[in-house]
């Protein structure tokens, strides 16, 4: 693996977050931001400074993670060019104010609903796709007419510092600003007043921002994670379905927050199925997987060691091979993993793959309803009855019915997580509205200024009630 010799810049310990908040409260309160030529400017430039720098994103996102151009362009980088094309050609329309409905009682009347920018915004973006997680939300921000602050993750330095020098080059930092660091950075950022902060990352994280934000009661859009399952049911094309779920689990190395989790499987159909996944894995990335070009390492040396030991719970069916010194942990298949333990509990993040025999859609569907919301969810079946019952009798963040991960790539679709899994949601439209406040507002003329709604009111029950 390509090691990356870029190192996180330091940042002076005379970094001052309340000064980066008041700049760019000041600019914001200038109510500059507000036309749509100015978010039309800066998706523009947002777009233009991306372009320019694809090469060394590209760079970046190998260094850190590993990642083929291929596979950087497919889940990081063409993604973001579609974000902002989308934002481009629809902002004027999200911008306009939406038609509500005007109950006889207050009639004449026209309701609607307005967009106003939040303001202020911070954007944690975490190190598993580090580029794509920390640009999106930049769109909506912008679309939608915020300032925005973005802290990336010191976990992915190659990556946070092209991002650093990407937004430095694209925006003035009253307009957009990238603060690098480690922790202690995130604290200090935290205890300001912000407009909005959108986080993406770990559960365990998530708490501590939300408790933060409560301190000023900031609103938050929180993309969390958690344990995604996958339920195979004995109607579904086993050979796809194992193709399916090996793209998904061992994409990025099992580094994604949508990636299957654990299969929820018929146990007659377990050895079929774990022998399928395996010859996906073949298919993909050759007899040694370390040898691929597209095959991911494990982020640090920290997360190696903690792979590592989830690993050791249950059975290996297939791969388990590992090297300390590059990161690699092959794609990984387990079975017989008692569900008290860690590998049963914790989100995985890495190339394992846990299999549970479950003999029926029932036990299936109770299996997932004792445990947190998931932030995905993976129906396979032929039975379109048992899909839709999976669908319905479930709650998930999102979900999928015989595939995995593609729901993210939907932005006319809102994706969040629902529960411990995440707050809010965002992609498309829904990014500008999660950037936004909707505003209730009522046009009434001074015309037919009606009595009936002044006091006194003795004598007007019965009309009240006939009219509301």
């Amino acid at each position: 693996m390509a090691q990356g010799s870029t190192r996180l810049a330091a940042v002076p310990s005379s970094f001052d977050a309340k000064a980066l908040v008041e700049k760019q409260r000041a600019y914001f309160e200038s109510r500059v931001t507000l036309p749509l030529a100015w978010r039309r400017a800066q998706l523009e430039t947002l777009g233009q400074t991306v372009r320019k720098y694809e090469a060394e994103i590209l760079s970046a996102l190998k260094s850190d993670l590993n990642k083929s151009a291929e596979e950087a362009y497919l889940t990081e980088v063409g993604s973001i060019y579609g974000e902002i094309k989308s934002a481009l050609k629809h902002v004027k329309s999200w911008m306009k104010p939406r038609r509500g409905s005007a109950p006889i009682v207050i009639q004449p009347a026209r309701a609607y609903q307005y967009s106003d920018p939040l303001g202020v915004t911070l954007v944690i973006a975490p190190w598993n796709y580090p580029y794509q997680l920390s640009i999106a939300p930049l769109i909506g921000a912008l679309a939608a007419g915020c300032t925005a602050v973005l802290k990336p993750s010191e976990l992915a330095p190659a990556t946070s510092s092209v991002l650093s020098r990407l937004l430095s080059e694209a925006f003035p930092e009253e307009v957009v600003a990238v603060v690098e660091g480690d922790a202690e950075i995130s604290r200090a950022l935290l205890a300001e007043r912000w407009d909005l902060i959108f986080f993406t990352g770990g559960t365990q994280v998530g708490r501590v921002v939300a408790e933060a934000a409560a301190k000023h009661l900031t609103p938050t859009v929180l993309e969390l994670g958690g344990k995604s399952p996958c339920i195979v049911d004995r109607s579904a094309d086993l050979e796809v379905t194992a193709r399916r779920i090996a793209w998904g689990k061992y994409l990025n190395a099992g580094q994604t927050c949508i990636a299957p989790d654990y299969v929820l499987i018929p146990p007659e159909i377990k050895e079929r199925f774990t022998a399928l996944v395996q010859k996906a894995v073949t298919g993909f990335y050759g007899a040694d997987a370390r040898t691929s070009n597209d095959y991911g390492r494990i982020i640090n040396p920290r997360h190696f060691e903690r792979v590592s030991a989830l690993a050791g719970h249950g059975k290996v069916a297939f791969g388990g091979e590992r090297e300390a010194s590059s990161r690699f942990f092959a794609p990984t298949v387990i079975t017989d993993v008692p569900l008290s333990s860690p590998l049963m509990q914790d989100e995985i993040f890495g190339p394992l793959l846990p299999l549970v025999d479950c003999p029926s859609i029932d036990e299936a569907i109770r299996f997932v309803r004792s445990r947190p919301k998931p932030l995905a969810l993976y129906s396979f079946a032929k039975d379109s009855a048992v899909n839709e019952r999976v669908l319905t009798e479930t709650s998930s963040g999102g979900a999928v019915v015989n595939d995995v991960c593609v729901h993210f790539a939907a932005e006319g679709l809102p994706f969040g997580g629902v529960g411990e899994s995440g707050v809010g949601g965002y992609h498309g439209q829904s990014s500008f509205d999660a950037f936004s406040h909707k505003k209730s507002v009522v046009k009434r003329p001074f015309l037919l200024d009606l009595a009936m709604r002044y006091p006194p009111y003795v004598g007007k029950l019965g009309l009240f009630k006939r009219l509301m």
